[in-house]
């Protein structure tokens, strides 16, 4: 119980401009219909301002659907009961599942983090190491990114704050050729976790693409089981295109969970909701300030409840 309310706290305050835009502020859902009689003119508003906070087209359709069927049957009939039914139904959108990080009986556990240049990338990685560190385990990092300017010495910098090293390799050379020197420097001298840092990629750019196979490939070779999670990086403030690197990710990299970054820093936090409608990738941690810390494990529930907190 704790735990929850630390998430809680943490998120509620993460999610405060969003909240802010849905719910609590003077265009929210609580001034909206508090005191309110339910007709459909006040339906329409609701779907305007779930969709204004990017919670997706085909959740917005549905709850609204739902609220005119109550409404039609007499079960609903004012703005205060709208507000309990959609913080219930927000909820009940995520069945229960194991969000948990993934990490294998053996070790090295290796997990491979990916996304498009921007999105924050190496500051998650950053932020899961600092967990993984809090959790009693050693941490090395593989620069697997050979081919953005600086995208190692970023890494490193980190490296350097958090008490990790790091393996690297030539600019421009090959990333599986780092991935193989990673995952022999993690066998050899007993860590935990092995986190690869890859190159930003788009959907588009197929020889990016195929490069990140090749590393998934060389990966499976050198330690049984490997990776043991691949994780999406997504931006919460680029709204409907993180919610397509999602459907495209989900086709093409294998990937097994979703770290929203920057959750903290958008009033469009329902993406959340919408990549749950768009794809059956896992969030499993959310970005909720700038510091390594400002990570959580994602909570359905704690994340519905603090964005409809007072």
């Amino acid at each position: 119980m704790a735990f929850f309310k630390s998430i809680l706290g943490t998120l509620t305050k993460g999610l405060h401009k969003t909240r802010e835009a849905l719910v609590t502020g003077a265009r929210g859902l609580r001034s909206l219909l508090t005191g309110r009689r339910l007709d459909d003119a006040l339906i329409d508003e609701i779907q305007t301002r779930l969709l204004q906070a990017d919670a997706g087209p085909k959740t917005t359709a549905k709850l609204i659907g739902s609220i005119r069927a109550d409404f039609k049957a007499g079960k609903i009939e004012t703005g205060d009961q709208v507000l309990s039914y959609l913080k219930a139904e927000l909820k009940a959108l995520w069945p229960a599942a194991d969000r948990s990080l993934r990490l294998g009986a053996g070790k090295p556990a290796v997990i491979i983090m990916t996304g498009v240049n921007g999105v924050g990338k190496t500051t998650s990685i950053s932020k899961l190491t600092r967990l993984l560190q809090s959790q009693g385990k050693t941490v090395l990092l593989g620069a697997c990114d050979t081919f953005r300017a600086g995208a190692v010495a970023q890494l490193e910098t980190w490296a350097g704050r958090l008490g990790v090293q790091v393996v690297k390799g030539q600019q421009g050379g090959d990333p599986a050729a780092v991935a193989f020197d990673a995952c022999a420097a993690a066998k050899s001298r007993g860590v935990d976790v092995l986190i690869l840092d890859t190159a930003g990629r788009l959907q588009t750019q197929d020889p990016l693409m195929r490069q990140l196979s090749k590393i998934v490939s060389v990966v499976s070779k050198q330690i049984p089981g490997a990776p043991h999670e691949v994780l999406l990086v997504l931006d919460a403030t680029s709204g409907q295109n993180a919610l397509r690197q999602a459907e495209e990710f989900s086709k093409a990299a294998g990937v097994t969970g979703v770290f929203l970054a920057k959750l903290d820093g958008t009033a469009k936090g329902g993406i959340v909701i919408a990549i749950r409608e768009a794809t059956s990738i896992p969030v499993k941690f959310v970005g909720t300030g700038e510091t390594p810390e400002d990570v959580e494990p994602f909570d359905p529930e704690a994340f519905v409840d603090a964005l409809f907190a007072a």
